[in-house]
């Protein structure tokens, strides 16, 4: 029973997966964010580039 509870306390798998899920969720809402900054840019950059061209036609 000692050596089964030893064998537990010892075991870092379970650690090293969810150190992996948090780095890959971290990952993910950076590439949301910049993917969110990116589109609104682009928004910006084509509603402006219509009312160039809306206003010289």
């Amino acid at each position: 029973m000692t050596n089964l509870f030893n064998r537990f306390l010892k075991d870092e798998s379970g650690a090293t997966a969810i150190e992996y899920g948090l780095i890959a969720a971290l990952i993910s809402v950076a590439l949301i964010g910049g993917a969110k900054a990116l589109g609104t840019q682009l928004n910006t950059t084509f509603t402006n580039l219509k009312t160039t061209l809306a206003n010289n036609s």
